[in-house]
C-alpha cells in the first residue's frame, strides 16, 4: 500500500468542487467508481458537500497556500480490499495527518490495474477556520502505511524514499506518460561516465559525446540537451552539484571554444521508453496525429474567433444606427439620454452572450483536440481496435501481469483484438469487461476475475477463455474460486477441460451426477406418459410397492 500527497502548484487549480467532480465521475465506465463517502459534512451528497467545503474555505481570507489536500492510497495489483477496511484505513491516515476532524470526500476507483482510494480533504478547519498544513508528511505517511499493512495483513511496499524530488517527478512522468525523460536517459546512458570524469575538460568531453552541455544557471549548474531540455546537475547525482564539482576540479572552467567538437555519438530525444517491442512506427503515427489535432484545433479556434468578432461588429453596427436615429428624432435633453440608456443595455447583454458562447465553443474545441500523452493515445487506439497499440501497452516494462483469481490456457492466446465491447483499458494494456456485477480483466496472458463473481459472470469468463485459449484451461487462485469455476462450467455444460487433475476429476464427477439426475427424471417422465405401461405396472403391484419404498413404509405383499 502506498499513500501519496498530490500537491497543486498553483492556488488557482486548487478547486475542491472540481476535484470532487473528478472523483465521482464514472467517465462512461461501469468499473471505475466504487463507493463514495462524505465525512464531517452536514450533507451526504458529494456535490452538496463540495459547496459546503467551499463556504468553509471562504471564511479564511488570510491563507495563501493550497487549501485542499489530495491524498491517493494505492494498493498492490490484484489486491482486493473490502469497503470496511478501506474506510478504516482512510480514517487512520487522516487522523495521523492531523486532518481527522476536517471535511473530506473519499472515493474508490477500480479502473486501473491497482485498486486505489482518492481522499479530498479540506485543510480549513470547519469550526475554527484555521488552515492545517501537515508538516513533513511523506515519512509520516510511510510509517502509517507500514502499520496499516501489518494490522490488515496487506502486501507490504517499500516506503523509504530512494529518490529526490526531481528524480521522483521524472519517474512519474515516465510511468504515466510513457516517454523517456532527460534525467532518466542520462542516468541510463551516461551517468557512470559523468561520475568517472576527473577534470573539467574530461567532464565537458563526456557531455559533448552524448549531446549534452554543462551551463551556469544562477548559483548552480544545469545540463542542457540539444533539443533545449534542461535538468539540474545535482539531480543526476549528489556529487554533480556545483560545490562538490568545484571541490573536486577547482573553479569552474567552461569548455574551450577553439577545440573542434566532434558530432555526438548519441543524443537525447523525447521518445517512448524501451520496451519489449519496436514502437518506432507507432510513435511516428502518434506525432502525426498530434500535429493534425493541433492544426485542426487552431483552425477551429480561429474560425470561432472570427465569427465572434463578426457578431460583435454586427451588434455594434445596429446599435450605432439606433443611436443615430435617436439623435435625429429627438432633441438634446433628458429624453434623449433615457433613449440612449435604453439602447445601451441590450447592446451590453448581446455582447455578453456572444462572449459566453465563444467561451463554450473554445472549451468544446479544447476538449475535442486535447493533447494526449503517448500512453493515452495508445489506449484510445486500442479501444478503437488497433492490435499493435494494445500490444505496445502490454509490452511496457510496467506491465507485469495480474495476480489473483485467474483463468488461462496452456497455449498462446489467439489474437490481441478486443473481442466484445469493453469497459476500459488500463495503461498496462489490461482490458476490463463487465458481465453484470462481475469484472473480468484480460492482461494478454490470462483472465483475472474479480472477487465475489456470480455464476453467470464466471460462465462468461469461461466462454471468453475457450475462445482465446482453447478448451484446455488453467485455473489459479483460491480454493473457493477454483471450486466456483468448476461448478460454473458444469452448470453451463461447457466443453472445457482443466489441466489440474483434481479439478478435472471434480468436473467429471459433477457431470456424471448431473447426467444421472437428468436421466432419472427423463425416465420417470417417460413412464408417466405411457398409460398402458402404468396399468400393467399397477396390476403387478409395482407402483404401490415403489411408492411404499420411497415413503419408508414398505410392507411385504399378500
Amino acid at each position: 500500500m502506498i499513500a501519496k500527497h498530490v500537491p497543486m502548484k498553483s492556488v488557482a487549480k486548487s478547486d475542491f468542487a472540481s476535484l470532487v467532480q473528478y472523483l465521482c465521475a464514472t467517465q462512461h465506465k461501469e468499473e471505475r467508481l466504487g463507493w463514495v463517502a462524505v465525512t464531517n459534512c452536514r450533507s451526504a451528497a458529494p456535490d452538496a458537500a463540495a459547496r459546503e467545503v467551499l463556504a468553509t474555505q471562504a471564511h479564511n481570507t488570510r491563507a495563501k497556500s493550497d487549501r485542499t489536500y489530495h491524498l491517493i492510497v494505492s494498493f498492490r495489483p490484484g489486491e482486493q480490499v473490502d469497503e470496511a477496511t478501506c474506510r478504516a484505513i482512510e480514517a487512520r491516515l487522516c487522523e495521523g495527518l492531523g486532518l481527522g476532524a476536517h471535511q473530506r470526500v473519499s472515493a474508490v476507483h477500480h479502473d486501473t490495474d491497482s485498486l486505489h482510494l482518492h481522499i479530498a480533504i479540506n485543510k480549513i478547519h470547519p469550526t475554527r477556520y484555521t488552515i492545517h498544513n501537515p508538516y513533513y508528511d511523506h515519512p509520516k505517511l510511510g510509517q502509517l502505511c507500514t502499520e496499516l499493512e501489518r494490522q490488515y495483513r496487506l502486501q507490504p511496499d517499500n516506503h523509504c524514499a530512494r529518490r529526490g524530488g526531481a528524480a521522483c517527478r521524472a519517474a512519474d512522468m515516465e510511468r504515466h506518460g510513457g516517454l523517456e525523460s532527460l534525467l532518466g536517459w542520462i542516468r541510463r546512458e551516461c551517468q557512470e561516465a559523468i561520475l568517472a570524469a576527473q577534470s573539467w575538460p574530461g567532464l565537458h568531453r563526456v557531455l559533448q559525446a552524448n549531446g549534452l552541455a554543462l551551463c551556469e544557471r544562477g548559483t548552480g549548474f544545469v545540463v542542457i540537451a540539444a533539443n533545449g531540455t534542461a535538468v539540474k546537475a545535482s539531480s543526476i547525482a549528489p556529487s554533480c552539484s556545483r560545490p562538490k564539482l568545484e571541490r573536486r576540479f577547482g573553479a569552474y572552467a567552461p569548455p574551450e571554444a577553439s577545440r573542434v567538437v566532434e558530432p555526438p555519438a548519441k543524443t537525447y530525444e523525447k521518445k517512448p521508453l524501451p520496451c519489449r517491442m519496436d514502437t518506432t512506427a507507432l510513435y511516428a503515427r502518434y506525432q502525426e496525429a498530434q500535429q493534425q489535432a493541433s492544426a485542426r484545433g487552431a483552425a477551429e479556434r480561429a474560425a470561432v474567433r472570427a465569427s465572434k468578432e463578426r457578431q460583435i461588429e454586427a451588434v455594434k453596427q445596429r446599435a450605432r444606427l439606433k443611436r443615430a436615429s435617436i439623435r435625429l428624432l429627438t432633441r438634446p435633453g433628458l429624453a434623449r439620454r433615457l433613449l440612449y440608456q435604453g439602447a445601451g443595455k441590450p447592446l451590453r447583454d448581446q455582447i455578453d452572450r456572444i462572449h459566453e458562447d465563444y467561451r463554450q465553443q473554445r472549451e468544446a474545441i479544447s476538449s475535442r483536440y486535447q493533447r494526449r500523452s503517448w500512453v493515452d493515445w495508445l489506449r484510445a487506439e486500442a479501444l478503437a481496435g488497433d492490435r499493435e497499440a494494445l500490444a505496445a501497452l502490454r509490452a511496457r516494462a510496467t506491465a507485469q501481469g495480474l495476480p489473483g483469481n485467474t483463468v488461462g490456457g496452456t497455449r498462446r492466446p489467439v489474437g490481441a483484438r478486443v473481442p466484445v465491447p469493453c469497459d476500459g483499458i488500463t495503461k498496462n494494456g489490461t482490458v476490463i469487461y463487465r458481465f453484470g456485477s462481475t469484472a473480468v480483466r484480460d492482461d494478454g496472458d490470462k483472465l483475472t476475475v474479480s472477487r465475489g463473481a456470480t455464476e453467470e459472470g464466471l460462465q462468461a469468463a469461461l466462454r471468453m477463455a475457450t475462445q482465446r485459449y482453447g478448451p484446455l484451461l488453467r485455473v489459479g487462485g483460491t480454493a473457493d474460486f477454483r471450486a466456483q469455476v468448476v461448478q460454473a462450467a458444469v452448470g453451463a455444460r461447457l466443453a472445457v477441460r482443466f489441466d489440474d487433475a483434481l479439478l478435472e476429476y471434480r468436473r467429471q464427477t459433477l457431470l456424471e451426477q448431473a447426467s444421472a439426475r437428468i436421466g432419472d427424471r427423463y425416465r420417470a417422465q417417460a413412464v408417466l406418459r405411457q398409460p398402458a405401461a402404468l396399468s400393467r405396472l399397477d396390476r403387478n403391484g409395482l407402483i404401490g410397492t415403489a411408492m411404499r419404498r420411497g415413503s419408508g413404509r414398505h410392507r411385504p405383499g399378500p
